[in-house]
């Protein structure tokens, strides 16, 4: 076994704790203050690359190095995590979005260590299957953009409440229609990778399973996320859906897809204490 997967309970506490500290350090930086800040600085970059760096490698090593895959819903929730994170690293070299830190690294240093805590049961059927990894990939994917999608549009809200009330920022973010478009951007991507975590999830339970589709509670969920994403994005199309109605059904999107694989398996692992 690996050194890493050995010390992975204290590592994945270091990933966590750089996550809150980063967390606190922006919320005291931005959102307690009252003048606009000047962007992310080189050492802040590091600081939350840092973090990222030892999470994502600790997840590296329990999905591909681990002698068998298990990932339930703590994987899953730390896996989403790291890749919102990363996205919002990575985003933010080319648009200045501060304020978003705080509302991403907080539930990061919450899920970061979730894998240590509930490491879940080993995988069934055909773990190495093409399929499988890549449904895997493009769900995990869906997942991360959904989130910080969502994020984006709760930082959006509170800085139009903000805007209202004549309260400052104390963060610098670029206007309001900018930050929408690139909102739905975000989710019409999301829209996408889920469209295929959906088709590669019927590729792989015809090869499992021998039949198209297993309609369970996972299924139904991701169905119901699916179509009130696709709505969504059909009314601002066609009826230019914005500010609180495009909030609403992105959270509502986002809290079914939550409940599609992370809630049902946390039940069943967490609760009801058996292997899906």
């Amino acid at each position: 076994m690996p050194d890493i997967l050995k010390h992975g309970p204290m590592l994945y506490a270091a990933a966590a704790a750089g996550y809150a500290g980063g967390a606190l350090w922006f919320w005291r930086t931005r959102w307690r203050a009252r003048a606009a800040h000047p962007g992310l600085r080189p050492a802040e970059r590091f600081a939350l690359l840092a973090p990222l760096a030892l999470h994502g490698w600790l997840l590296y090593a329990d999905l591909f190095l681990a002698p068998e895959l298990r990932f339930g819903f703590a994987q899953a929730l730390s896996v989403t995590l790291a890749v919102g994170v990363a996205i919002y690293w990575v985003e933010s070299l080319f648009l200045r979005l501060d304020g978003i830190e705080p509302l991403i690294l907080a539930p990061a240093a919450l899920a970061a260590p979730l894998p240590a805590i509930f490491p879940g049961f080993a995988s069934r059927g055909a773990p190495a299957a093409f399929e499988f990894r890549l449904h895997l990939v493009l769900a995990m994917a869906a997942y991360s953009v959904f989130t910080l999608a969502m994020l984006h549009a709760v930082l959006m809200a509170i800085a139009e409440r903000r805007l209202q009330r004549k309260q400052s920022l104390g963060f610098a973010l670029p206007p309001l229609l900018t930050l929408e478009r690139l909102l739905f951007r975000l989710i019409g991507t999301a829209f996408v990778l889920l469209t295929l975590t959906l088709a590669t999830g019927i590729v792989y339970s015809e090869s499992l399973f021998g039949r198209p589709l297993r309609f369970d509670h996972k299924t139904l969920f991701a169905l119901l996320s699916w179509a009130t994403f696709a709505a969504l994005l059909a009314g601002r199309a066609l009826r230019g859906w914005r500010g609180r109605t495009a909030l609403r059904w992105t959270l509502s999107g986002f809290a079914l897809l939550l409940l599609a694989y992370v809630g049902s398996r946390f039940v069943l692992e967490v609760i009801l204490g058996r292997s899906p």
